[in-house]
């Protein structure tokens, strides 16, 4: 019996065949964190690319074809590149480890579903090289503009095809992992929140990427097939890609913000030192946002000609949004309330989330106002309004996590100086990109256009220095992840105390759990 088990020890590969066989899920989830923060300097160039033909009006470095194709491919790279596969790794991590169990549920489809990823995004990124160039009908898809792609169309079709099914593969391992293997004595109502909100999403992804997947199919066939869905020569309706793709995109915003409120939920009660504010409100809030999440998706869609019933059901649906919301914001301001608040590099990046995710969330139920909303629609104040959700959001909140476990991954702390130094670098930087943007949108600036009226200039001169200055911040934090795997200090078992010497002062008990004792049986 040993030399069979010597035998089998002997068979576990090492060096590049680990990583590529493994299906560990702590491996996997730092394949996928790797990977995420090389497509998010990918996505970064091209926003560079943008902010640098948008300095001053006229044209500058770039055609406008070539233009478009910077905002399509950037938007594809950031959105399924970078915080999807980040928010992914993430829940690989810590979600086995938050409930108590010894890996994910489906470890071989866990190696899958990441390895799938790198050839979607080769094949995204070959478009760029290929003749009538890479796909510039935006990300959103629209036909006609979509369809006019040249030989790169099949291969975004198809890349997107796999980053979904990479994304469903991921979302069912998830719910498989938290409905079955938690410790026992853990019940759904103690779970910690981040497991939560991946659960919640997982189910939204389970629910969306098909739709997204039939969408895209119907424009492959309408291009290469002779089918007439969208063309309106052959009877078919352009405005019901809209609906298809929007019933995918609006949920698709909140795969990407839920994990943030999970992870800004685990860190807000550590620099506090009290338990989480309001724990069951949070997960119905989260509950209720996701549910919503379904039932908004015109409210992107305001000027293609509704009947003012749907307007008007749109328009206060969304806003309906805001309550859940406004309940999570007020939860996590109620935690830091009297606590002993200490302000190390995670507990700044998730006061930066709260502050600034709020302010895309104002922008927001403004545009949810549909008289408002002809007035903006299709301005850069959109831009400005998804970029302080998305940036400010989703990006802080991974950062958050990266500085918040990052010594438990490592085993070794990072410099706090330069950790704040990141910090206020991006916010100053992140501020100065797009808080700009609502004005010159307010003032009717059109988006994906690269020229522009004098009237914008300083304006647009202002946020692509924030925008560079943003992209260069970014360097630290490169910097911080390399030294922190080589060396630093020690860390502690309890990480975040003993940096500080502080002991938890809680008002109440925690909640029981049953790491420490075997579960009374009745």
């Amino acid at each position: 019996m040993s030399s069979v088990v010597n035998e089998h020890h002997d068979d576990h590969p090492s060096g590049i065949m680990r990583w590529i066989t493994t299906t560990n899920h702590k491996d996997i989830g730092t394949l996928y964190l790797w990977f995420s923060l090389i497509m998010f300097f990918i996505g970064g160039l091209m926003a560079l690319v943008i902010r640098s033909e948008l300095f001053q009006p006229g044209l500058q470095f770039v055609d406008p074809q070539f233009f478009n194709s910077m905002t399509t491919m950037h938007a594809l790279v950031m959105i399924f590149g970078v915080v999807m596969p980040a928010f992914t790794g993430l829940a690989n991590w810590l979600i086995p480890i938050m409930v108590g169990g010894p890996d994910m549920a489906l470890p071989r489809m866990n190696n899958m579903s990441f390895w799938i990823l790198p050839f979607a995004f080769s094949m995204l990124l070959s478009t760029l090289f290929m003749d009538g160039g890479a796909p510039a009908g935006g990300w959103t898809l629209y036909p006609p503009l979509s369809l006019q792609t040249g030989d790169a169309f099949p291969f975004l079709i198809f890349a997107i095809h796999f980053m979904g099914l990479s994304s469903i593969m991921g979302a069912i391992n998830v719910v498989a992992t938290i409905l079955n293997m938690r410790a026992p004595g853990m019940t759904l109502m103690k779970m910690p929140l981040f497991v939560w909100t991946w659960l919640i999403t997982a189910f939204l992804l389970i629910a969306v990427m098909p739709v997204l997947a039939g969408g895209v199919t119907m424009l492959l066939t309408d291009k290469y097939f002779g089918t007439s869905f969208f063309n309106a020569a052959g009877g078919g309706d352009p405005v019901m890609f809209q609906h298809i793709f929007w019933f995918f995109g609006h949920p698709e915003v909140y795969i990407l913000i839920l994990p943030s409120f999970g992870v800004v939920s685990s860190i807000i009660p550590t620099f506090s030192r009290k338990p989480l504010f309001g724990y069951s409100s949070m997960v119905y809030a989260t509950a209720s946002i996701a549910f919503l999440s379904f039932i908004v998706w015109a409210h992107h869609m305001f000027t293609v000609g509704m009947p003012l019933g749907g307007e008007l059901f749109f328009m206060f649906a969304t806003m309906l949004i805001a309550v859940p919301t406004g309940v999570k914001v007020f939860n996590w301001v109620s935690t830091m309330w009297k606590g002993a608040m200490t302000f190390e590099t995670p507990m700044l990046f998730a006061i930066g989330f709260i502050v600034m995710f709020t302010i895309g969330g104002f922008s927001g139920l403004m545009l949810a106002i549909t008289p408002a909303d002809f007035q903006y629609h299709d301005t850069y104040f959109v831009v400005a309004h998804f970029h302080y959700v998305l940036v400010p959001g989703s990006i802080f909140a991974i950062m958050a996590a990266v500085y918040y476990w990052l010594p438990k991954w490592t085993g070794h702390y990072y410099s706090e100086f330069l950790g704040k130094t990141h910090f206020w670098l991006s916010t100053i930087f992140v501020n100065l990109t797009f808080f700009p943007m609502h004005f010159v949108g307010l003032a009717g600036m059109p988006r994906r256009i690269p020229d522009y009226s004098l009237q914008f200039a300083d304006y647009n001169a202002i946020a692509s220095i924030g925008a560079f200055g943003f992209g260069l911040s970014q360097l630290i934090f490169v910097y911080i992840l390399f030294k922190c795997l080589k060396s630093g200090e020690k860390a502690t078992d309890q990480v975040w105390e003993g940096a500080e010497g502080l002991e938890w002062t809680l008002s109440s008990p925690p909640p029981y759990h049953s790491f420490s004792e075997p579960p009374v049986v009745k």
